[in-house]
């Protein structure tokens, strides 16, 4: 009977995930099965791009794993059971479930709207194909002279923010932080990420915390009101609360605790990738919820289940960041660089050759689901318990 690994989500995480252990792994020896809710894989990266109206296309997921033995179950992930190794789904074919011998859990994140109220009913999002949709929807039908307030100063803040402004310039584009805008940035940086926002013309409420989103304004902790005909919400990810209901070992966030090899500490032959994954980094701190980590994670799960399957070595892939890359619209952009314990250095880059580099990364992670099978060997490896194969992993 063959090995079935079972991918969760196939984002950035789980799309490169499953594409690797197909590259890797003899077909006459697994089985590779990816559930994802929606056909298409989503370049979340580029969703306040969609958000803001630009024409995007994303790749079909039937299309990236054509030919690759990879077997996508176009299903949403209802349920989990380590103790069995099934997972629950329901979608356009009905209710299923899925057995499992090793699971890769991918599944992402979410909005966090941290309790506040209002967020879910009133506010929009960036962080899945639904939501940016959504909001392009809502944005298109805004009349010049509305105003945009994007409450959060993260990377995800500044970058819709900022994305908003340049295309429709016609709208007032209001950005509530909690603190200092780019407080984290070097001097030089964050000078920089000043002089974009006066360009564009975004106006910036420093040390403004929201306490409350209605229809037509926020409330900020000291009482202020901040009108917006639209109130688009960054202020933090969430991990959906499957795993902790499934009984893996989680931290507060739902995370699932992770070794170094990005195998649940609680339940062997589950590995966890992404955000959904509470992994520590080369600096002895948590990874942040990022697509950086995600390729991080996928790379060092996928090392581990192959090498544990055929009878290898686990290597040590890198965990270690080198630096922040953030859009400022289609033209201008910011790469800081960081030091071993996450901290901006005095280094960074600007403007338009920054804004080459992010389209560069992003365009060559595109290329990268979208050729999975690219430079796949000619024989793959066998696994280690295998028919005739004695201890270890041998390639045939």
């Amino acid at each position: 009977m063959k090995h079935r690994i079972v991918v969760l989500g196939a984002g950035y995480a789980g799309a490169f995930a499953a594409g690797n252990l197909a590259r890797r792994l003899s077909p006459a020896d697994t089985e590779i099965t990816v559930v994802n809710a929606v056909p298409d894989f989503v370049e979340r990266m580029r969703l306040h791009q969609l958000a803001a109206g630009q024409d995007l296309t994303f790749r079909k997921l039937a299309d990236v794993f054509a030919g690759t033995g990879v077997r996508l179950r176009l299903a949403r992930v209802t349920g989990v059971d380590p103790r069995r190794r099934t997972v629950a789904v329901t979608g356009e074919a009905g209710d299923g479930e899925l057995a499992y011998d090793t699971l890769l859990y991918a599944l992402g994140s979410s909005v966090a709207d941290h309790g506040v109220p209002g967020v879910a009913e009133y506010a929009y999002d960036v962080t899945g194909w639904s939501s940016a949709l959504r909001l392009r929807e809502r944005l298109s039908d805004l009349a010049g002279g509305g105003t945009v307030l994007v409450v959060g100063e993260g990377l995800t803040g500044i970058e819709t923010a900022t994305e908003f402004a340049e295309s429709r310039p016609d709208l007032s584009v209001v950005l509530a932080a909690r603190g200092e805008l780019g407080s984290w940035l070097s001097p030089k940086a964050r000078h920089h990420l000043r002089r974009a926002f006066d360009r564009l013309g975004i106006t910036v409420h420093e040390h403004t915390g929201v306490e409350a989103v209605e229809p037509t304004r926020a409330i900020a902790a000291d009482g202020r009101s901040l009108p917006a005909d639209v109130t688009v919400w960054t202020a933090g990810f969430a991990v959906h609360p499957l795993a902790a209901v499934s009984g893996l070992e989680v931290v507060g966030t739902g995370q699932i605790v992770v070794d170094r090899t990005m195998r649940s500490v609680s339940h062997p032959d589950v590995y966890a990738a992404g955000d959904c994954a509470y992994a520590i980094g080369d600096n002895g701190r948590p990874l942040p919820m990022s697509c950086a980590s995600a390729g991080y994670t996928n790379m060092q799960a996928t090392a581990a289940i192959i090498a544990r399957l055929t009878g290898g070595e686990v290597p040590s892939t890198g965990l270690k960041y080198h630096g922040n890359h953030i859009s400022l619209g289609r033209r201008d952009a910011i790469f800081q660089m960081v030091d071993g314990d996450a901290r901006s250095t005095s280094w960074y880059l600007g403007g338009r050759t920054a804004a080459r580099l992010k389209s560069g990364v992003l365009t060559g992670a595109g290329w990268g689901i979208a050729h999975p099978t690219f430079g796949m060997p000619r024989r793959r490896r066998r696994l280690a318990d295998a028919p005739g194969r004695a201890g270890v992993g041998v390639a045939a």
